[in-house]
Parts: C-alpha cells; structure tokens; sequence
C-alpha cells in the first residue's frame, strides 16, 4: 500500500475524533474517501495547498454554528437553570421542614447535636485561652464563654439514666468544664491598677482597726515608709509622711491609692509597673502583720501594759490579779476592775469583779452592766440596781415580765427598787396576780422602796386578801415606807391580825 492511501484511510478517523467537539453542520461538509489531501507540513511552504481556504471557510462557517448554537445553549440552560433553582428553593424551604420533621422522627438532622458542637467549642475556647497574651483577647474568650453558657441553657441535653448510678449527666459535666475554664479566665487577667488601689486601702483598714500596742504603733512606720519609697520611684510622684501616729499612716495610704489611681495604668502597656507596686503592697502589709497588737500578747501582759500591777508592792500573794483588785476597789476605782473583767476569763476572777463593783455602785460601770444585762445576766442586774440609774428601766420592766424565770423576776424587780423610778410602778404592781408568792411579795416591797403614792390602793387590797401572809406583811412594811398618811391609816387597821409580821407592821403606823 502507497503512503498516499495509508493518508486517505487515516483522515477519516481523524474527522471521527473531531467530530465529538463539532457539530453534525461541520460533519456534511466533510471532504469524501479519497479526496486529494492537503501537502504535510514542509511540503509546500510558499502557498497553502489545494483547497485549504475552502476548509478554512467552512471551519469558520462551523466555528460560527458552534458559537452561536452555544451562546444560545447557555441562555437556554441560564434560563432554565434559574427556573430550576427557584423551584429548587422552594424545595429547599420544605426540605428544612421536613427535615425537621425527619430529625424529630429519628433521622439525623444536618446540623450536629449540641452535646457534639458544645465540647468542641469549649476545646477551642480553651486553646485561645492558652493563646491569650492580651486583655483583649480575654475579653474575646470571655464573650465565647458567655455565648456558650446561653447556649447550653437552652440545649436540650440526654438525661443520665436514673437506674445507673454512675452514669454521666452531660449538662453537668458542660458547665462544671465551663466553670473550670472561668476560673482560669479570671486568674490569667491581670494585674490591674485596681488590685494595687484595693491592697493599699485594706492596708490602711487594718492599720486603723486594730489596736495596736506602743512598741507595735512604733514598727507600722517603717513599712509604711518604705511603701512610699517605692510608690514614689515607680511613679515618680512625691507622697510623704506627715506624722508617725496610726492615723498619719492612713491619712498618707490614702493619698497613695489615689495617686495610682490617677496614673491609669494598662493592664497590657504598664504590666511591669503594676507588677512593682503589687510587689511593694505585698511587702508592706508583711511589715503591718509583724507588728505587734493588743491580740498578740497574753492576758497579763496586757494587763502589765495597762498599769494594772502598779498598785502592787510585790507580785508574791497569788493571783496577783486579785490582790490588786482589793486594792481597786478600796480606791474606789472601777475602770481597772472593768479592765480585769473584761480581759480575765476566769470564773473566779469574774464574780469577784462583779462583787467589787456591787459594791461601789459606781456610774462608771454603767455601760458595761447594761451590756450585760441585755444578756439576761442577774449579777449585772444587781450591779445597776446599786448604780442606781434611770437608763436601764424600760429594758429591766420587760424581765419583770418574765413569768417562766421567776429568779430573773425577783432579781430584776429588787433593782427596779433600788433605782426607784415611778416609771416602774404599774408594771411591779401587775406582778400581784403572778402565781409565785415570792414574786409577790417582792413586788409589794418593790413599791414600798419606790414610796409612788399611786401604789397605797393595789397594797392595801394585797394586805386584805392575798392568802400568803408573807405577801400580806410585804404589804403592811410598803405601807409604812410610803409613810403618808392614808398609807399608815391602811396598816394600822391590822393591829390585831393573825399573822405576828403583819401586827408588828400595825403597830409601827400606829
């Protein structure tokens, strides 16, 4: 076979594969089997063979079929595509719904559940915590942990089975992971002037609340000063010292704290800054805690520093706190036998305090006995009956009434009439329908000590009919104190009464 004939059967298939890209317009106008083929490449350079600008013309004429059909084609299938879509959107709109309707019915939705989203949110928020380098991007953590916490709010989470004791509840373990990643927020924040600010004044509050010995008034100066130089170098400011006493102290803190304030400085810009002076506040509260307090000393110690032995010869007699007592009260000097009371714990220590001041009945002892009054304390009690006050009656006539605690009663209504006051006259005699005969009769004295002439009536009807006669001579004696005239006509009228207290009584209005 000539290569001329291995060229015509070659052509066609050539045509074949071409065939596929153009369309059957460009297939007709084909050259038949055999015609005469164009020179190979090399063959014929200065002119084109035979019948190539025909080809041309109908490779472009098929160029321009192609074209134009598929310009077309793409309107047409544009158009058609967006009929498609709309139509397809529509779908899609009743494809959530029934995608819905799917999910509740047991089909897995598109969107995960949240006890899948919930854990994997809470790792990336813990990787961008450990990214963290500024306030701002905490701030961004802390709005993703916001975000999340309302989230699982709403999440409608498995419930652990209630059979299975170790079975895992998921709603609780998301939020104890969100509390621990919270914790972590807050501990990476920071240091802030307003931890600085916050440090100085309770640095100032414990100064000014706390009673300090001398020795410790004495060392609260140097850590105090030594703040200040710090405070001074790192902001350049000039805060100093006008005094050594507590309050000069405080006066100059406070003034420090409103200095750094002033500074504003950025948690991020002035970290190293803030850094400093938290260093200094953590020295000088270091230095407020190692002076010395009342607290820190023992009983006798505090006692020494108030002058409490300076009355002693010697310390030989035991205790010495009593013996000095004894001498306190011979003085009549109530204030360091309020000092014993109140610092002595001893049972022993306390009664004789107690008995001292009984004694000397003195107005400096009135707060401390009312305070303890209020506590229901008889002995208290008969310390302000010896003080002799008005101030504490309104509070004594309210034990007065106290009919389950007839010891309160007596004690109480014994004071009342050693202090005196009209004001209590109504109340001690409604005691006359108490039950206890004792609270009666103290009652009656009570009014007889009083000498209120607006008592002679409920006494004499007591001297007439009450069934004790304890009650009765309590009476005819009240009687006899208030001393007038209708009083001891009340009494006298009992002069041949069958109980001998209540004849002598008689006989003493007579």
């Amino acid at each position: 076979m000539s290569e001329d004939e291995e060229h015509a059967e070659d052509a066609p298939e050539e045509d074949v594969e071409a065939s596929d890209e153009q369309p059957a317009d460009a297939s007709d106008e084909r050259p038949s089997e055999g015609a005469e083929e164009p020179e190979t490449e090399g063959e014929g350079d200065d002119a084109p063979a035979e019948g190539e600008d025909e080809d041309r013309e109908t490779t472009e004429d098929a160029d321009e079929g192609t074209n134009g059909d598929a310009e077309e084609g793409d309107d047409s299938e544009d158009s058609e595509g967006s009929d498609e879509t709309e139509e397809s959107g529509e779908t899609d709109d009743e494809g959530e719904e029934t995608g819905d309707e799917e999910s509740e019915d047991g089909d897995e939705p598109d969107e995960q559940l949240p006890e899948k989203t919930l854990p994997d949110r809470l790792d990336g928020v813990e990787s961008a915590l450990e990214e963290a380098e500024t306030e701002d991007d905490l701030d961004a953590v802390e709005s993703s942990l916001d975000s999340i916490e309302a989230d699982l709010e709403e999440a409608d989470l498995p419930e652990p089975d209630e059979d299975d004791e170790d079975a895992e509840d998921p709603h609780e373990e998301l939020e104890s992971r969100l509390s621990e990643l919270r914790d972590e927020l807050e501990e990476q924040r920071g240091p802030y002037a307003e931890d600085v600010i916050e440090e100085i004044e309770a640095a100032g509050t414990t100064i000014d609340g706390t009673e300090w010995t001398d020795r410790g008034e004495e060392e609260l100066v140097a850590p105090v000063e030594s703040f200040l130089e710090s405070l001074n170098a790192t902001l350049g400011t000039d805060v100093e010292l006008d005094g050594r006493e507590p309050g000069d102290l405080v006066s100059a803190l406070e003034t420090a704290a409103k200095v750094v304030g002033d500074a504003e400085l950025h948690p991020d810009e002035d970290e190293e800054t803030i850094a400093e002076l938290l260093e200094a506040t953590d020295e000088l509260q270091t230095g407020i805690d190692d002076a010395e307090e009342w607290d820190d000393l023992t009983v006798r110690q505090k006692l020494d520093a108030h002058g409490y032995y300076d009355v002693l010869e010697h310390r030989k007699d035991y205790p010495p706190e009593w013996q000095a007592l004894k001498i306190y009260e011979k003085r009549n000097e109530p204030e360091p036998i309020l000092l014993a009371l109140d610092m002595l714990g001893s049972e022993f220590m306390e009664e004789h305090c107690i008995h001292a001041l009984k004694l000397m009945g003195h107005p400096a002892a009135l707060d401390a006995m009312t305070q303890r009054a209020q506590k229901r304390d008889k002995a208290a009690i008969e310390v302000l009956g010896k003080i002799g006050s008005d101030e504490p009656v309104e509070m004594l006539l309210e034990y007065v009434e106290a009919d389950g605690d007839p010891k309160l009663q007596l004690t109480t209504l014994k004071a009342l009439g050693e202090i005196g006051s009209e004001e209590a006259t109504q109340a001690v005699a409604d005691r006359f329908t108490s039950e206890n005969s004792e609270v009666r009769s103290r009652a009656a004295r009570t009014l007889g000590m009083i000498g209120d002439t607006r008592a002679i009536a409920p006494l004499s009807d007591v001297l007439a009919d009450d069934d004790a006669d304890t009650v009765r001579a309590s009476a005819a004696w009240a009687l006899n104190q208030i001393g007038t005239e209708k009083a001891l006509e009340e009494v006298g009228q009992y002069a041949d009464d069958r109980a001998y207290l209540v004849q002598s009584e008689a006989e003493k209005a007579a």
